[in-house]
């Protein structure tokens, strides 16, 4: 955790209130996942965060945050949450390979990450109707992401960086040879 308390619109501050209320939470949100939840010690959890992990694995490193109403759904995935990250309220992480938020990472409220989008392959059938691909979604150690950003499939933010309020990383482009 860093030295200093976060401040602006970015920031993601700890719910008020006991922490026997959030390790009641945590402890909730573990029982519902059926052992798909791990966690470390110090875990901070908001009311009305939600964890799914059908299939899927989600870790919480040590001394994290999970603001109130933020969600995380791992069907068949893997979600790792580093020490010390806070992600913040109404915040959604979804992951059908991989998603990893590194330690002292900051997600602001609001934000998306999704590793799952429609392939696109055939203009002709309906984006319901085609296959989802997905890639692993990766924010380092001390990166910001602000309030109601979207990183899409395959996204890789590098340590320390800052993704401004509603920007939206899209997925990478492979280039085309002409």
């Amino acid at each position: 955790m860093s030295a200093f308390e976060p401040i602006g619109a970015d920031a993601v501050v700890p719910p008020p209130g006991g922490g026997l209320a959030s390790r009641l939470r945590l402890w909730r949100l573990r029982a519902r996942s059926r052992g798909g939840l791990q966690f470390g010690r110090d875990v901070r959890v908001g009311r009305g965060a939600r964890v799914r992990a059908d299939g899927g694995r989600v870790r919480l490193g040590d001394g994290c945050l999970l603001g109130p109403g933020c969600r995380i759904e791992a069907p068949g995935g893997t979600v790792d949450i580093g020490a010390g990250a806070r992600i913040g309220e109404r915040s959604v992480i979804v992951a059908l390979s991989s998603v990893s938020v590194g330690a002292g990472a900051v997600v602001g409220e609001w934000a998306v990450l999704s590793d799952a989008e429609p392939s696109g392959g055939d203009v002709e059938l309906p984006v319901r109707l085609q296959p989802v691909a997905s890639r692993p979604i990766s924010v380092g150690d001390g990166a910001l992401i602000g309030a109601h950003a979207a990183l899409g499939s395959g996204a890789r933010i590098a340590a320390g960086a800052a993704v401004g309020s509603y920007a939206v990383v899209p997925t990478p482009v492979a280039p085309t040879s002409r």
